[in-house]
């Protein structure tokens, strides 16, 4: 299951994002009962986890964090993806693309990422 969770303030199409990581994840080989959460935060928020857990003090536009290994976690969660939508939006202007081909972009991303690990 894929649980995307943000704030009102940005404008998600969350059922056609998941569709299309659930497509994606299929063409991967993964198991539909694999959790997977979103988290979109603003710069702040991702300033402080970027700091925190990569000891980088800046805005990143993902960063993704892997459980799949960790026994305190709930069993079928693969891991987190936290997204940052303000540095999204730039780095869609930067690239001249539309800001939800740029979300999926990093989610792909986020995803390849963890399963890497």
């Amino acid at each position: 299951m894929i649980n995307i969770v943000s704030p009102s303030r940005y404008p998600l199409e969350k059922k056609a994002l998941k569709k299309l990581i659930s497509i994606f994840l299929a063409q991967k080989d993964i198991d539909d009962t694999i959790d997977i959460n979103l988290v979109f935060v603003g710069k702040r928020k991702m300033r402080s986890i970027s700091l925190m857990y990569k000891r980088e003090d800046v805005a990143l536009p993902v960063l993704s964090f892997n459980y799949s290994q960790d026994k305190n976690t709930i069993p079928n969660l693969l891991g987190e993806i936290f997204l940052c939508y303000p540095q999204i939006i730039l780095l869609a202007a930067e690239r001249n693309k539309r800001v939800n081909e740029m979300i999926i972009e990093m989610i792909k991303h986020g995803i390849d990422n963890l399963l890497k690990n």
